[in-house]
Formats: structure tokens, sequence, C-alpha cells
């Protein structure tokens, strides 16, 4: 071959290359249109600035996460308030999903991989539900569809460890695309993404502090409790009997630390059955109202609260309180007072719900009279009353 054959020849190789590239790019374009390759983003655009509501949808049922007056909130539970921080990281992980791995799975290996649509079921067939996914909606205020993911099993590595019982933790997910066979597995396994209402509850609870008065009502044992300084030791209000401290203060500190598992829907105060009250009374002039009672089934209770009163708008001055110093405790005041005031004007608003609390969280409160009685010490055993023996030792 001489040297112009041998220069045409590279002329007409290149013009082939450079088309079969041309080509394999057109091929992987108009792929990522249709399906996803690895590597590449779920969503290539999704307008998270515009959703405005998440629908969830699984074989046991469906629930709508809705913005109303600029604030998340679950329709299923009366539009009680919405965990912002778990639907913002929702949101933000969807819209960095990459696809790292494909398969073509036939219809009949969908159920081993969680992922039958959940609408092709009556929801009555418990074991069928079970191999269903959560289908996954995003619409925009006006209703209108921005994307739908239907999400099956995760994806779960095992740690090496030297434990007989491996860490397990989950990595990834089954999904399909509307109109695509091609099961994808996707970066991340989108735990929260779960058609359970009490999963997207905003948690934040009312915290009755600094009380100076606790007093048990209604069905069951009555007693009230106090102290005459904020850090004095508590005594029945009456006078009568020695208190445990140990059970006062467990008292005290379950009603200032309750949490809630769920909001009921359909439970009103005045329809509970058997209800036992408490009130508490606050150094920050604040009432906190509890009524509890008891679910028809399982340990977990009803609970409503209503909170009165106002924080005190002015400081008193501490005793030898020096001038340098008013300047300063003044501006704390005024800050800690601001913090209160919003703080308050939530709790407030929780008296439009009635919420579940997990029966062990109220077990201090639910004591009797008797159980709140100091024990006799045993000789010996030394210590304050209502202090456990052997707390300290060097005393007689």
């Amino acid at each position: 071959m001489n040297r112009k054959s041998f220069l045409t020849l590279l002329v007409v190789l290149a013009v082939l290359g450079g088309a079969g590239l041309g080509l394999f790019w057109n091929d992987l374009s108009s792929w990522r249109k249709a399906d996803a390759k690895i590597g590449s983003k779920l969503f290539e655009k999704l307008p998270v600035t515009d959703i405005a509501q998440i629908q969830l949808t699984d074989g046991k049922g469906s629930m709508r996460l809705v913005v109303k007056d600029k604030r998340w909130v679950v329709e299923e539970r009366n539009g009680y308030g919405g965990n912002n921080q778990d639907i913002g990281d929702l949101l933000i992980k969807l819209t960095e999903l990459k696809v790292v791995q494909t398969e073509t799975v036939g219809d009949s290996l969908l159920p081993r991989l969680n992922l039958v649509d959940p609408g092709k079921g009556d929801g009555k067939d418990a074991k069928a539900a079970e191999t269903m996914g959560t289908r996954l909606e995003l619409f925009d205020a006006a209703g209108k569809s921005a994307a739908t993911i239907l999400l099956g099993k995760k994806v779960i590595k095992t740690e090496d460890s030297p434990l007989p019982i491996k860490p397990q933790t989950p990595v990834g997910r089954y999904v399909l695309m509307p109109g695509s066979t091609t099961v994808l597995v996707v970066s991340d396994a989108l735990v929260v993404a779960e058609a359970n209402p009490a999963r997207w509850l905003a948690k934040s609870f009312f915290k009755a502090e600094r009380i100076r008065s606790l007093t048990a009502g209604g069905e069951g044992a009555q007693w009230k409790l106090a102290r005459p300084e904020e850090y004095g030791q508590w005594k029945f209000a009456d006078g009568g009997g020695e208190l445990d401290a140990s059970a006062a203060v467990g008292a005290v500190n379950a009603l200032a630390n309750l949490a809630f598992s769920d909001v009921a829907v359909g439970v009103k105060a005045e329809n509970m059955v058997k209800p036992r009250s408490f009130v508490g009374e606050t150094y920050d002039n604040l009432v906190y109202t509890v009524k509890i009672a008891k679910q028809p089934e399982g340990d977990d209770y009803y609970l409503t609260v209503a909170v009165t009163g106002e924080a005190p708008r002015e400081r008193k001055a501490e005793k030898g309180e020096k001038a340098e110093d008013k300047e300063r405790l003044d501006k704390q005041f005024a800050e800690t007072l601001v913090k209160l005031d919003e703080r308050v004007k939530a709790e407030k608003d929780l008296s439009a719900w009635t919420f579940v609390v997990p029966g062990k969280t109220l077990e201090p409160l639910l004591k009797d009279r008797a159980a709140l009685i100091a024990k006799p010490r045993q000789p010996g055993a030394g210590g304050p009353p209502g202090m456990p023996p052997g707390m300290f030792p060097g005393m007689r």
C-alpha cells in the first residue's frame, strides 16, 4: 500500500469512527429518556420548590402531606403539622438519586422485590399487601403531577464485624418508573418514605418547665405536690405523710418530658372513658392541664393538654443585685421571654388535638398516694428520707 492509499484509509476510518461515536451518543441520549443509565440521576429535573403535595400509597393504605398556610401538614391526622426536616430531606434526596444498577425482571419476580403496584390490590389480602411497593407521587399546588416512582425492597449491606450478628445498613432501593419494565437500584434507601401518617408528624411537644405544684385528680388516686421555692424540696401540699423525694421528682419530670407517638382521630377530651387529670402550675405563671385515659386496647393512653396563663412581663431584681449586672440580666430576661412566648403560643395550639402517649412514660404520674410516701428507713441505712440506702455512706 502506497502512502496516498494509506492516508485515504485513515480518513475513511476517522469518518466512520465519528459517525459511530455520534450514533452511540444519540442512542445514549434516547435511552436516558426512556430509562436510566447507570451513574445518571434518576430525575434529571425535579422542581422541588414547586412541590406542595406528597402522596404515599402502599398495600395497607394511603396518606398525603400538603402545604397549608405555608407549612406542611398531615391530612390524615386532622391537619397536624408535618416533620419539616424529614420532608425536606426526602425531597432533596430525590433530586440526588443516582442509578447504580439496572435489571430486566419479569412480572412474576416483581413480588419478590416488593414492586407490585399497590393500586392493583383490594387492600384485604394481607399476604398480597406485603409484596406491594410504596408509590410516591409529587404534585404542585394546583395538583399537577411532578413525578411518580414505585419504591420496592431496600438493598441491605452487611457490615464486617467480629460479632455473631452482623450489622446491616440500608444502602439502596429497588424502584420502577412509570411505563418502564426495567427495575433500577438507586443510591439511597429512602427509609423515611413510608405510607404511615404517624411517621411524618412533627414530634415537638409541650414542656412544662419550672413546675411549682402538681395536682392529680379525676378517676383513681388524688394527690398534690408542691415546693415553697424553685429548688426546694417537694412535699405533700396537705402536709400529710412523708413524701418520697425520688418518686416526686419522677412524677414531675414525667409531666415535663412527655412525648407522643401519634395523633388520635375522632377522640375528644369529653369523650374519654374514666379520665385522669394532672395540673401543673409553673413559676412562669403558666398552668398545664393534662387529661389522660387508657385506650380500649393496648398499653397506650389518649392525652389532651390545655395551656393557660402568661409569663411575667418584667424581671424581679435579684437580692443583692449590682447595678452593673442589671443591664446584662435584663437583656437575658428579654431574650428568654421572646423564646418562651413563642413556645407557649405553639403549646396553646396543641389543645386542638388528642395525642397517643406510650403508657410506660406515664407510669411515674399514675402512682397513687401510697406509692409516693417514703418507705421507713432501715436501721443503719442512713441518708435523708426518700433517698436510697447507701447514697450517703458517711451518715449515721
